[in-house]
């Protein structure tokens, strides 16, 4: 028969582990999430395996601050902070309820348009400079071993992958680098007008992107100010490879890195 003494540690390892989690929802729902990249629709700002912090604090607090959209008690949003042209959001779908990372690039009012390739906003082009080449190793990329779309398509696995790269300079100065591998539909859009409290996204791998330049289903569209959940600022850690564990696929270069 177990003593009182170990039935109290029990208790309080209980009580411990309750109120580690309790700790970690409250900092997770109120300060910084931890976010995965999955996919490379943001080279090469941010390359699959990238892990961030996104912060919370920055636009205020909807219902989709909660894990799993659990603070209904929020009506729109509350200290709301409206996002710059160019910050890199994760954002809740419309539609599909996943969380989605890209940049914004309309905001409420703009007339948002694709020609040639050249974004256009309010009928004014966003430069583009050319900034050389963005090379990558062909081959299977993160846990869903997806594999790169590339400018020199006819490459087998482990030979070299290249796509243009371009800095954009948005109508606030903003910069950032952009891909191009090739002509696509989405290369050339009609006018989006975006409504009073929506954003518009893009990738910044333009070619390998499902954003606000495809309505949903299929695509995101129109983005409501309360989907947003918080802005990434700076990429903590990075592994090229299929687990974190596999330490050689570590990328010291991007650890601490600044997002643009």
């Amino acid at each position: 028969m177990a003593d009182k003494s170990e039935g109290g540690a029990v208790v309080e390892t209980i009580k411990t582990v309750v109120y580690a989690l309790l700790i970690a929802g409250v900092f997770r729902t109120l300060f910084f999430q931890p976010f995965w990249i999955p996919s490379g629709s943001m080279k090469d700002t941010l390359l699959i395996g990238d892990f961030l912090f996104v912060n919370k604090m920055a636009y205020g607090y909807s219902r989709h601050s909660c894990p799993f959209s659990m603070c209904v008690f929020i009506d729109g949003r509350w200290f709301a902070t409206e996002p710059e042209r160019g910050d890199v959001v994760v954002f809740r779908h419309p539609t599909n309820g996943s969380d989605f990372i890209k940049r914004v690039v309309g905001l409420p009012g703009d007339r948002v348009q694709v020609i040639d390739g050249v974004l256009q906003i309010n009928d004014a082009p966003a430069p583009q400079t050319p900034d050389g080449v963005f090379e990558e190793i062909y081959e299977r990329q993160g846990a869903s071993g997806s594999l790169p779309l590339c400018k020199n398509m006819a490459v087998g696995l482990g030979a070299v992958c290249e796509k243009d790269r371009f800095i954009e300079t948005l109508p606030n100065g903003r910069e950032h680098r952009i891909l191009n591998a090739r002509e696509s539909q989405l290369d050339n859009t009609g006018v989006y007008t975006v409504p009073e409290g929506h954003y518009f996204f893009m990738g910044d791998n333009r070619d390998n992107s499902t954003d606000s330049r495809v309505m949903p289903p299929a695509g995101v569209g129109f983005v409501p100010f309360e989907n947003l959940i918080g802005r990434a600022d700076r990429v903590m850690f990075s592994s090229a490879g299929r687990s974190l564990f596999f330490f050689w696929t570590w990328r010291a270069d991007r650890f601490f890195k600044a997002i643009e």
